[in-house]
């Protein structure tokens, strides 16, 4: 045994195809992780004498053996988490007679372990549409005050999962309802003390739904027969089970903020059944590979959950703060998990908006969705590395993204695009001019910037696409007293407005000439201060107050990644011009972004009285 390490020597070298079998006896010590601050242990509950167990890294683990390094044994130290290869498990636990048990996998003996009561209304849960209580509130009360003697084995059987997991307690209300994943049936449950009844009853069950549902329309459909969230004070994933905060005041009552915290840290967690718990990659290297393509799910997630869910990571303009910070505060994503000074940013928020960026403004959305969905196919049960990842998404998509991943995920490089100078001109029909433009006319769509806006560009294109479905639309019974108080979202106005497209043709006639001379040029001079190149979303505002937006591919830098002109002709001449309108590249500096006369801006901290 060396440190958090254990090695098990053969007698004889074991070939391919062959087993051996050993058997290990352990202890495991159960501590007060609110004082320890541990994935696991217990909590204690003055209030009423009673403890809630959360049983996690409670066994001897096995290392991944992979074919690129052959075995993983990098340390444990505390933060970059954990490199597990799969089994299948079959356990059993010996609890108080009136503990209940939630765990990784199936239960095999519900029957025995719940009362007729309860057993029968786990029967009826199978098929119900709305989540039912097994354990009601009102159990849970006696429970905790009654404490019986004596014990019960619970037996649970998991198959194809890297970890095992399992809470205990006298305190546990449980409610389950199913849902349909490629016809597969998915058994949603949640488990919580009366603390947290006044939060996890009416969106804990519906939340992990919604996110196995979300989670396998993008990536791969969910393949194990349950999903948990366990209120616990706490945020931690292992397979099927997931650990949870969220409780009210003693009132009953809780704040807006305590709400959507609440539902974010449940789809996150239950989003780590994904990744890494079936794409499977090795949290103790690259924390990034699991925490930020979870967090890109989980924006993803809550953005179809409510239009106006006040997610914490994904849209670009939220990363900036972070990246305008000074360079030794920085490291590139692809630092050791131990050598991270911003966690956070760096591991989970970073990625995620980069990803939401290739998403929504570099690839468009049907391109990067069939990529991220091809991943996941590809190394579901497997093991891959940042370079899996990067060529999967460029072999699916046929995009060459090179220099997105070298900027984003290697440097420290930041996205700071300005305009530099802007020159004007019209037209001079005295001059020999070698051909001729003529036009056509017609309907076209509204540009994206006169339309209501939103205030992150995912919501507004979740807005427009007829497609999408909130969750708090299909299901009503989610719309608490904060959706109901004040929406601030103005339904998209889709009007057309009518356009003019330059043809060309082979004489200038006295009409395209009157046409023409009523155009206007403008060259306008770029220049890249960040380091990172980014595709230039030009918005144009006119005298006559409508606007247009223009969107150059990032290729525009290819032969001079420091300084881009581009010329460019409009119907009316032009009032003001901004950069990247919509705050989508993750720009630090929007004081750089904008020519002419322009509206001031709001800060990010806005006064209203």
């Amino acid at each position: 045994i060396n440190k958090t390490m254990m090695r098990v020597e053969l007698p004889a070298p074991l070939k391919a195809g062959g087993k051996f079998v050993f058997r290990c006896d352990w202890n495991y010590k159960i501590s007060d992780r609110m004082v320890q601050g541990g994935r696991g242990g217990y909590e204690y509950f003055p209030e009423d004498g009673n403890y809630l167990f959360t049983i996690a890294q409670w066994y001897p683990r096995l290392c991944v053996y992979s074919d690129f390094q052959g075995w993983q044994n990098q340390q444990f130290t505390g933060r970059g988490e954990f490199a597990l290869t799969f089994g299948n498990f079959k356990v059993a636990m010996t609890v108080p007679a009136d503990h209940i048990v939630g765990s990784t996998g199936e239960g095999q003996n519900f029957q025995k372990v719940l009362t007729p009561a309860q057993y029968s209304r786990w029967q009826k849960a199978q098929t119900s549409k709305e989540p039912i209580e097994i354990v009601t509130l009102a159990e849970a009360k006696l429970a905790e005050t009654k404490k019986l003697t004596g014990t019960k084995t619970w037996l649970f059987k998991a198959d194809s999962v890297r970890d095992f997991a399992w809470t205990s307690s006298r305190k546990f209300v449980w409610d389950a309802m199913p849902i349909r994943v490629e016809g597969k049936k998915v058994m949603c449950m949640s488990l919580y003390g009366k603390e947290a009844y006044g939060l996890y009853r009416p969106f804990s069950t519906k939340a992990v739904a919604h996110t196995i549902k979300t989670y396998s329309d993008h990536t791969i459909p969910y393949p194990y027969p349950v999903a948990q969230s366990v209120e616990a004070a706490n945020g931690m994933e292992y397979p099927m089970i997931c650990f949870n905060y969220g409780r009210t005041e003693k009132d009953g009552t809780y704040s807006e903020a305590t709400k959507y915290g609440m539902i974010g840290v449940i789809i996150h967690e239950v989003g780590h059944n994904f990744f890494p718990m079936i794409i499977n990659s090795d949290e103790r290297q690259w924390t990034w590979m699991d925490e930020g393509l979870n967090t890109f799910m989980q924006f993803i997630t809550e953005q179809l959950w409510d239009n106006n869910f006040p997610s914490r990571r994904g849209p670009a303009y939220l990363i900036t703060d972070y990246m305008k910070l000074s360079k030794n505060q920085l490291e590139p994503i692809m630092t050791n998990s131990e050598n991270i000074i911003q966690f956070g940013p760096n591991a989970y928020a970073k990625p995620a908006t980069g990803l939401n960026i290739l998403r929504e403004t570099i690839m468009g959305r049907e391109l990067f969705d069939y990529a991220f969905k091809e991943f996941s196919r590809r190394w579901a049960f497997k093991h891959p590395t940042p370079a899996d990842f990067f060529r999967t998404m460029e072999d699916a998509s046929g995009e060459d993204l090179d220099w997105f991943w070298r900027g984003w995920f290697y440097s420290t490089e930041v996205v700071d695009i300005s305009i530099d100078s802007v020159k004007y001109a019209k037209a001079d029909l005295d001059a020999d001019i070698p051909a001729s433009m003529r036009e056509r006319t017609g309907n076209v769509k509204l540009a994206e910037p006169m339309i209501n806006w939103p205030g992150d560009i995912s919501r507004l294109r979740n807005l427009q696409d007829k497609n999408v479905k909130f969750q708090t639309d299909v299901d009503t019974s989610l719309r608490d007293f904060y959706w109901k108080y004040d929406r601030g979202i103005v339904p998209y106005d889709s009007t057309p407005i009518r356009i003019t497209v330059p043809q060309r043709a082979d004489k200038l006639d006295a009409e395209a000439r009157e046409q023409l001379r009523n155009k206007h040029f403008y060259e306008l001079s770029f220049s890249n201060k960040g380091g990172l190149p980014m595709p230039l979303i030009i918005e144009w505002t006119f005298k006559d107050g409508s606007k247009e937006v223009d969107r150059i591919p990032a290729q525009v830098w290819r032969h001079n990644e420091n300084n881009v002109v581009k010329a460019f002709s409009k119907d009316k001449e032009v009032a003001s011009i901004r950069l990247d309108p919509m705050r989508e590249t993750a720009d630090i500096d929007e004081s750089n972004n904008s020519w002419g006369s322009l509206p001031a801006q709001p800060s990010r901290l806005q006064a209203f009285k």
